[in-house]
């Protein structure tokens, strides 16, 4: 059994910063990846950023300078610094692991960006 457990939501103004955690346990074998999506309301879940396990990241145009993946495979964590965050980062951000049997996700941390 594989748990993925997403921390560091919350409410921020425009501009502001947040640092989510995703921290996963189990029976772990042969992780390709671990990344972040999110999903904002009335909208389809779009990848955030991806940090595979030889530590190639890819992220979102949209997020490209202002979001920093990383992660720590020792404790098999991954982050996402977020900073100068927009209204329309304002979305549940869901944590996922992928290995080469099957894909795990979290159940969501919500990120809402307002004044």
């Amino acid at each position: 059994q594989v748990q993925l457990v997403e921390s560091g939501g919350g409410l921020v103004q425009p501009g502001g910063s947040l640092r989510l955690s995703c921290a996963a346990s189990g029976s772990i074998f042969s992780i390709n990846a671990m990344g972040w999506y999110r999903q904002a309301p009335g909208k389809q879940r779009e990848l955030v950023a991806v940090i595979t396990s030889g530590g190639s990241t890819n992220y979102a145009d949209s997020v490209k300078g202002r979001f920093t993946i990383s992660r720590d495979n020792a404790k098999n964590t991954v982050y996402l610094q977020m900073n100068s965050l927009k209204p329309e980062d304002t979305a549940v951000y869901y944590c996922k692991l992928e290995t080469i049997a099957m894909n795990y996700w979290g159940k969501g941390t919500l990120v809402t960006v307002s004044s």
